[in-house]
C-alpha cells in the first residue's frame, strides 16, 4: 500500500478497444467521474468523505470502483491512516500528477467556449 513501482506502465491490465492512444487514453479516464477524482486530488483531496463532498455527488459505489481502478492503473497509491476502521488517504503517483496540465487544458478550453463556467482554481493557471 506505499507507493507503487514507478516502472510500471499505466493501465496494462485492461484491455484495449485499440492502439489509438485516443482511444487508450478514453478507455482509462474517459468516464463522466475519473477526471473529477483526479480534478479533486490535485486541489488536495485525498479521503473518501473529500471526495463525496465535492459539488458533482459521485455515488458511493462508483467512487470506490474509480479509486480502485485509478491504482490499478498507477495513477494513484493509498496509504492507511487509520487502523480500526481501516481509513485510507488516496494520492497521486507522478504518472497521475502528470495529468494536470490536461484538465488544466480542458480548464481553459471550457471557459472559452462553454458559457458561465467557473473559473479555474489558480492551482490550473
Amino acid at each position: 500500500m506505499g507507493k507503487p513501482d514507478a516502472r510500471r506502465r499505466v493501465g496494462q491490465r485492461r484491455s484495449r478497444r485499440s492502439g489509438c492512444p485516443v482511444a487508450c487514453t478514453l478507455d482509462l479516464i474517459g468516464d463522466k467521474w475519473t477526471l473529477l477524482v483526479i480534478r479533486d486530488l490535485l486541489l488536495g483531496k485525498t479521503r473518501y468523505m473529500e471526495f463525496q463532498n465535492s459539488e458533482e455527488k459521485i455515488p458511493t459505489n462508483i467512487l470506490a470502483d474509480r479509486l480502485q481502478r485509478l491504482e490499478n492503473a498507477n495513477l494513484i497509491y493509498r496509504t492507511r491512516y487509520r487502523e480500526r476502521p481501516p481509513r485510507f488517504e488516496y494520492h497521486l503517483t507522478e504518472t497521475g500528477r502528470s495529468l494536470k496540465p490536461v484538465i488544466g487544458a480542458i480548464i481553459q478550453w471550457a471557459n472559452k467556449y462553454i458559457p458561465e463556467t467557473d473559473r479555474p482554481p489558480r492551482r490550473f493557471d
